[in-house]
């Protein structure tokens, strides 16, 4: 899928420290995620953190406001880079997914860090799950992640919501105010702009925003933490329902439910 494009004046890039790369795989993902992140900056290479582990990264001190464990490491990188990335991570002491790597590499790549028993996956070019997200095309926003917008809506974009990614939701709506070509907060307009131009996409993330919204009693959370969230998450569906909608999206939504409109993700 080729997202729609968008014009911004954006603030320069920031750029990684100058760090000292450990030679064998961490045990904790977050500082893992770092290693490769700047292993591969060294090598002029653009892989960013996305799931968990950049939930992680992008909250005040590294404590989200629901934590949870983190098992696996998901990163992404450019088509362009695909290869190089295949190189770097055996490099760095990973396995590769033989079998799934030759026939699916081009799109997304598997490995298995033996040392800490933990997976890894890169997504290339495009986050391809219940929706395929245009997921690399900004990744000199931040120095370690994908852009909140697109880490955002990959949770967003999930069908069958499990209280992990409900969990990182809630903790990127509160740590995070919504705004228009922002590099810092949630740029709301990206977000509505993919959503207008694919109907499916805007149904799940509706279904998506709702059902967050109701379960946020669910947790044990301050008042104010509870407010904010659901203020953040009630302003992005009016920003996504602000976006004309696109004459594909139009032509889409006359069918409605009537057929699917996503995709079952991959079982890896």
């Amino acid at each position: 899928m080729t997202g729609p494009r968008v014009k911004r004046e954006l603030e320069p890039p920031p750029k990684h420290p100058a760090v000292a790369v450990p030679e064998v795989p961490l045990a904790d993902p977050v500082a893992e995620a770092r290693r490769l992140i700047d292993a591969a900056t060294a090598r002029s290479l653009t892989i960013r953190a996305l799931g968990g582990v950049a939930v992680y990264m992008q909250a005040p001190e590294g404590r989200p406001l629901l934590p949870r464990p983190l098992k696996d490491i998901d990163l992404v990188t450019t088509p362009k880079q695909g290869a190089a990335t295949v190189r770097l991570l055996l490099e760095m002491h990973y396995v590769g997914e033989e079998m799934f790597n030759a026939l699916r590499g081009s799109r997304r790549q598997l490995y298995y860090d033996p040392i800490n028993g933990r997976q890894l996956d890169v997504f290339v070019g495009e986050f391809d799950m219940c929706h395929s997200l245009p997921i690399a095309t900004r990744l000199d926003h931040h120095p370690y992640t994908v852009p909140l917008a697109e880490l955002l809506l990959t949770k967003l974009q999930i069908v069958e919501l499990n209280e992990r990614d409900e969990q990182d939701i809630y903790s990127l709506c509160y740590h995070h105010e919504l705004g228009e070509g922002t590099t810092t907060g949630i740029d709301a307009g990206f977000i509505a702009q993919l959503c207008a131009a694919d109907w499916g996409l805007w149904r799940t993330c509706k279904s998506t925003i709702e059902r967050s919204v109701s379960d946020v009693d669910r947790y044990d959370l301050q008042t104010s933490a509870r407010e904010q969230i659901v203020r953040r998450l009630t302003r992005l569906w009016e920003r996504i329902e602000q976006e004309p909608k696109s004459g594909r999206w139009k032509r889409r939504g006359v069918l409605g439910e009537r057929k699917r409109w996503y995709q079952e993700p991959e079982e890896v």
